[in-house]
Parts: structure tokens; C-alpha cells; sequence
């Protein structure tokens, strides 16, 4: 293929442009002493043409930063393309700023985002800038939506999941799952694992002393009715009355096997707001220590035990309350990639995640599940503990 740009010619394949951005590049000796700046609209037009549609989006993607440009490697003679991770236009002051990756359309005003028009799909790991944009928009919207990716498959599920952490798999295998690491959830347990969230409003992990960070979350085929209800759990104490802040400040959530004790309010590890950590499932909470009434709240000692469905009731009401005023009911599409903060929001799978394949069509639900990094810690620096 043979692109012309401002009277210049070069010479690309298409598979030097696929997953890679392309490099500046500036006039060699005979060439002019002019720098070489944006593509102009005809030529990202005809060009365009000539490409497979992934990469065209990077060359519409380079032309549309505009701006003088420096090479990265040698003084070519004509521009090249090169297998550079940024895009780095050159700013007025000499300095080099990242532009963002892709952009985000916020789905509530405090709470979720949506990204179109960019591909996951690919071989190579996600450039560094891409994870570090990853993570700082998970703390700023805590789910992020990835429409339209088709099916990803489970090995480059896997891939991402480990740049976004150590992935951590402590499911029941299913067979027809694709990868070891790939939790396959199903309203046919033929195709995956059956009634999973079920139980309650939770956070995954609390069976752990460190919660899971984060889920991924890959849509292959979706059910009437099959929603997925998320809750930020910032906002939702901000909605208690100080009354109730007070008495769950003293609980801590005692949950089944290993027996850990987790605050119920504690501080998000990255986010550093007030938030909370619940499990509703009968069968993952044994019961609640309260803590005494010490006036220092460091000081303080859990002295009693209330009974599980006590306070699990309580939460299920109120979450089932405010899911409408400040929650995302979210109508999942095939293709839909999720990004969940586990850390920073419970969820739930209502009734029509297990509704009948031949009524409501198949749901099948890709999940892997990254390690958290951090024992959960109050504003005190109490931190959950292991119950003799």
C-alpha cells in the first residue's frame, strides 16, 4: 500500500499497524528542514480505506492528535511506522504528554463508565499507559464497560487480568470453562456453573483475609432478564443516617470456613473513602462482633456476637432500597467487557440470571477474579483478624 500525506509518499503493511501506534518522525536531509505534522482529512480518508478497520482507528487515531512530530529511532528519509507503546506529541515547552487511550462516558454521575470504540481483542499484553489509565479510571468510576468485544477468548481474558494483578481462582472448574483461571457462570448447568450470586448482595472473597481486588467480567451470551445489580458503597453509607453509621462502625462481619473477622465499615485501599465490606449469603457470615464502647475507637475490643440474618437482613433491605436511587441495574449485551472494583461496590444476580434457557434464551458469564493486595483496615487502623 502507498499513502500520500502533504505531497510525502511511504510505504506501510498492515500488519505493522495492528495494536501499535505510530512514531513521529521528522525530515531527514533532503527532505526540507519542516517538521512532519497531522495527516489532513483526505489523506486519513483515502488511507483509511485501504485498511482493515483496526488499523484504520490507529491511523485516524494518529492523525487526529495533530501537532509537529520528532523521530524516535534514526533520521528516517520518509515517515515510518515504529513499535512505540505512547503516542507522544510534542508540546510547546518541549515536554512530552500520554494521550488518553480511549475514553469514557459516565453511565451514572458518581458511579460507572462505558467505552466504545475500542478493541480489546489482540496478542500483545496492553501497552504499560493502557493498565495505568485501567487503573486510574477504575478508582474514578469503580466498573468500567467495554462495549462490543466480541468474544474474547479465555486466554486473553486471563492475559489482562494478570496486568491488572495476580489473578486468583478459587471456583469450581467447569468443563466447559475455556481456561483454568476462567470462572464460567450459566442459567444451563450444562454450559456453566448455575445460581451463582445468587445468596444475597456481597463482595467476592470475604472468605479470604484479603477480598478480591477486582473482577473482569465477559459477556458470550445473554438472557432476558440476566442483569447484573451493582451498588457503591461509598455512597450508600453516605446515605445512613449517623445513628446507623455509629452502630456498624463497631461490627465486624465473622464469615464461615477460616473464620476471619472483616469490618463492616472500613477504609477502600486505593480510593481512601469510607465504604464497607458485606457478604448477605446465609452460608458466608456466622455472625457479627460488636465492638465495646471504649471512647477511643482504636481501643476498642469486639466483646459480643449478634446473630447472622440479623444484620444481613438489615443490609438487604436498605441495599435493596437504594439500588434505585444510587445503583446500576446493568442489561448486560454479548460482548460486554466489565471491570469491576470488587472493593468499592457489592452487586447481586436477581431472579433472571437463572431464568429457563428455553424462555429466556442462554446466559453464559466469563469471570476471573484478581487477589487483593491489602487486609481490609478501619480509619482507626484496625485491621480484620482471624477468630480463635
Amino acid at each position: 500500500d502507498v499513502g500520500v500525506c502533504r505531497g510525502l509518499k511511504f510505504k506501510h503493511k498492515s500488519s505493522h499497524l495492528r495494536g501499535f501506534q505510530p512514531a513521529p518522525c521528522r525530515a531527514s536531509r533532503g527532505h526540507g528542514g519542516g517538521g512532519f505534522g497531522g495527516l489532513d482529512s483526505s489523506a486519513v480518508a483515502l488511507l483509511g480505506r485501504s485498511l482493515p478497520p483496526r488499523s484504520a482507528a490507529v491511523l485516524a487515531t494518529w492523525a487526529s492528535a495533530g501537532g509537529p512530530w520528532v523521530a524516535v529511532r534514526g533520521v528516517p528519509r520518509r515517515p515510518v511506522w515504529h513499535r512505540q507503546r505512547r503516542l507522544l506529541p510534542v508540546c510547546a515547552g518541549g515536554m512530552q504528554e500520554a494521550r488518553r487511550l480511549y475514553e469514557v462516558t459516565p453511565i451514572l454521575p458518581h458511579f460507572g463508565g462505558e467505552v466504545r470504540g475500542f478493541v480489546l481483542q489482540g496478542d500483545e499484553p496492553l501497552p504499560d499507559d493502557m493498565v495505568r489509565q485501567l487503573k486510574e479510571d477504575m478508582n474514578k468510576y469503580r466498573v468500567l464497560i467495554f462495549k462490543g468485544q466480541g468474544q474474547i477468548s479465555g486466554a486473553r481474558q486471563v492475559q489482562i487480568s494478570q496486568q491488572l494483578g495476580l489473578v486468583e481462582s478459587t471456583f469450581y472448574k467447569h468443563p466447559q470453562s475455556p481456561h483454568p483461571d476462567i470462572f464460567r457462570v450459566s442459567n444451563d448447568e450444562e454450559q456453566g456453573c448455575t445460581n451463582v450470586g445468587r445468596t444475597g448482595w456481597h463482595i467476592d472473597g470475604t472468605f479470604q483475609a484479603r477480598p478480591f481486588k477486582y473482577q473482569t467480567m465477559h459477556f458470550h451470551a445473554v438472557c432476558e432478564g440476566g442483569q447484573t445489580w451493582f451498588i457503591p458503597l461509598k455512597e450508600f453509607y453516605e446515605l445512613q443516617d449517623e445513628e446507623t453509621k455509629a452502630r456498624w462502625d463497631k461490627l465486624w462481619m465473622v464469615v464461615g470456613g477460616e473464620s476471619y473477622a472483616h469490618p463492616l465499615v472500613y477504609q477502600h485501599p486505593t480510593r481512601g473513602d469510607t465504604c464497607m465490606m458485606l457478604h448477605c449469603g446465609p452460608s458466608f457470615c456466622s455472625g457479627w462482633a460488636v465492638d465495646d464502647d471504649s471512647p477511643d475507637p482504636a481501643a476498642r475490643k469486639p466483646k459480643g456476637l449478634i446473630r447472622p440474618r440479623v444484620i444481613q437482613d438489615e443490609l438487604t433491605a436498605r441495599l435493596d432500597e437504594a439500588v434505585d436511587k444510587i445503583g446500576l441495574k446493568m442489561n448486560w449485551e454479548v460482548g460486554d467487557f466489565a471491570i469491576n472494583d470488587n472493593l468499592g461496590n457489592c452487586h447481586y444476580a436477581p431472579p433472571g440470571t437463572q431464568a429457563r434457557r428455553a424462555t429466556a434464551g442462554l446466559r453464559i458469564l466469563h469471570r476471573t477474579t484478581i487477589a487483593g493486595e491489602e487486609v481490609p483496615r478501619k480509619a482507626d487502623g484496625r485491621t480484620s483478624f482471624m477468630v480463635a
